[in-house]
């Protein structure tokens, strides 16, 4: 029986550094430390920064405002639910915010708010499947993983949360 390799680096970004985990499948976890409900690195995992070059080059041109989508092979682990939630979330463009219930109804699960307000707190791949952009019903920041403060930055970083405040006045 042969033992996957997963590898590992810490990353510094302007939201603190971030704990990169790729496998051979492809990028499995970007998780803001600290952060709530995460663990940092488990056994078996090797530091390894040449894995995780393409990586660390489109976030740092995200966080540059010179990158909107992410071309890079994810493999989340999670529920084929969840797994529905991240790939609804994945189609929210760069610079806009839907609601729970707004996301529940676009991957064909409308009332389960609840459920994919779940999905999307147990998201292993923050910032590249962008559950920052998910927002409350009345416009308002709800909970992050992260921290409000790192979503209100993300937000900002993609001319969201201006945008957002707009729509909020009218």
């Amino acid at each position: 029986m042969t033992t996957e390799c997963v590898y590992h680096i810490y990353e510094d970004s302007p939201i603190g550094p971030l704990l990169l985990v790729q496998g051979e499948d492809g990028l499995r976890g970007l998780h803001m430390t600290p952060h709530e409900g995460r663990s940092g690195i488990e056994a078996g995992w090797r530091r390894e920064d040449a894995a995780l070059a393409d990586v660390c080059a489109q976030l740092d041109a995200y966080f540059a405002g010179e990158l909107q989508d992410f071309e890079l092979p994810l493999a989340p682990q999670g529920t084929d639910f969840q797994h529905l939630v991240w790939r609804g979330l994945r189609e929210i463009p760069y610079g806009e915010t839907c609601s729970y219930g707004e996301l529940a109804e676009r991957i064909g699960a409308p009332g389960a708010a609840r459920a994919v307000g779940l999905a999307n707190g147990s998201n292993p791949i923050a910032v590249i499947i962008p559950c920052h952009r998910v927002i409350g019903a009345d416009g308002s920041l709800t909970g992050y993983g992260g921290g409000l403060d790192r979503k209100r930055t993300l937000l900002a970083l993609e001319g969201a949360l201006a945008a957002q405040s707009l729509e909020a006045l009218f």
